[in-house]
């Protein structure tokens, strides 16, 4: 069975959250873990270094004691051998007597890093034949480094991946009771929809032959009716599962909202809501059904949330339908949440809080723009940008 909307989002900031922190996590234990490990391989080769450094020193000692110093001294260094390193002599101010890999690399310190290789420079005890400085270049501190740094990253994203792996399984679990919760809603909403049909066409229909009753109570006795059926519309399209984009057609939306008011009016009179309306013709394609849906749900909306003696003000112009009251409002921090299905911003009003977000899958399934302009205790007003279709 597919993720419903809500399971997906649900499952996106728990991943999110889980995701961002072992990430983290682990950018910290590598960066740790790197930076110990380079230090250990400094501290490695610098031993090394400075090993080789003495044995230098003991082949020249050797040498000098043995009188094998060349008068150029060039040949007596050439012959210097490391199995490991390349050699440099250098003089007093820094000139190269000698030296395996060119000029003076110019560093202060005794162990240094650059970019292609690291050096060691030792003073050596040699003034009376002109050195000063011995030293030492290595090649491959730096490749260890890079490669260290890659098995890293690789051992970094194996990891985040099998967290990641594991972090969805987990999340899948711990929503299953949502889940359940959320399908037995649904299969209960489902049932009892499928029940309502019978009983609100048989009120409807013994309304309307009901004769000698006091007109107040036949108007709350109809709008009652036309609210429960209402209701019935709204959860019957949100269950059907069937493609509403195939019954497109070319609709006059001037008409479509004088005709849903006008059933919705009967509702508003109950509770004294004056509904004034400012149309222009307007052309529309979409299916039928899903404009009335979408209509009925902002009118009911606006009538329930709104004060008695009050009113609710529509306009239609230059395709752009407002649909304003002057009840309760919505505090700026629900206005988004209005929209989430079983979400209700007042639950002494009643209702499933299905209603809004059937609008809100209606317009975003035929790209039409919506907004909402409330603020608590002012009203609300719902504005929905049809110039695109």
């Amino acid at each position: 069975m597919s993720l419903t909307n809500y399971e997906k989002r649900s499952l996106f900031r728990f991943l999110t959250l889980y995701l961002g922190s072992v990430f983290i996590l682990l950018s910290i234990i590598g960066w740790l873990f790197f930076n110990k490990n380079v230090s250990m391989l400094k501290s490695s080769i610098k031993f090394e270094m400075l090993y080789e450094v003495q044995n230098i020193q003991s082949q020249i000692i050797h040498k000098f004691i043995n009188g094998e110093i060349d008068p150029n001294i060039i040949k007596t260094l050439k012959s210097i051998k490391s199995n490991r390193f390349k050699v440099g002599f250098f003089g007093p101010n820094g000139a190269v007597i000698y030296s395996q890999f060119g000029k003076n690399p110019g560093f202060s310190e005794s162990f240094y890093l650059g970019d292609d290789a690291c050096y060691s420079k030792i003073e050596g005890p040699f003034k009376t034949l002109g050195i000063k400085y011995i030293v030492l270049k290595e090649d491959i501190l730096k490749k260890e480094i890079e490669e260290l740094k890659l098995k890293i990253i690789g051992y970094l994203l194996l990891s985040f991946i099998f967290m990641a792996t594991m972090g969805y399984f987990l999340s899948k679990l711990f929503l299953k009771p949502i889940r359940e919760k959320i399908e037995s809603l649904n299969r209960f909403i489902e049932e009892t929809t499928h029940e309502l049909n019978t009983p609100i066409s048989a009120i409807l229909m013994t309304i309307s032959q009901l004769k000698g009753v006091e007109p107040q109570k036949l108007n709350r006795l109809k709008a009652s009716a036309k609210r429960l059926s209402t209701m019935y519309s709204s959860l019957s399209y949100a269950l059907e599962a069937k493609d509403k984009n195939s019954k497109k057609e070319k609709l006059n939306l001037e008409e479509i909202v004088r005709d849903r008011v006008e059933f919705a009016k009967l509702i508003a009179t109950t509770k004294k809501i004056e509904i004034n309306l400012d149309l222009e013709p307007c052309t529309i394609v979409m299916d039928r059904e899903s404009i009335d849906r979408v209509i009925d749900n902002l009118l009911s909306n606006a009538i329930k949330y709104s004060m008695p003696d009050s009113k609710i003000e529509i306009s239609l112009k230059n395709c752009i339908l407002k649909v304003q009251d002057y009840g309760i409002g919505v505090e700026e921090s629900e206005q988004k949440e209005i929209f989430k299905r079983y979400y209700r911003a007042n639950k002494e009003q009643g209702g499933f809080g299905i209603g809004l977000n059937l609008v809100k899958k209606i317009v975003d399934n035929y790209g039409i723009k919506l907004e909402l302009n409330s603020a608590k205790g002012e009203g609300s007003t719902f504005i929905l940008d049809f110039r695109n279709r």
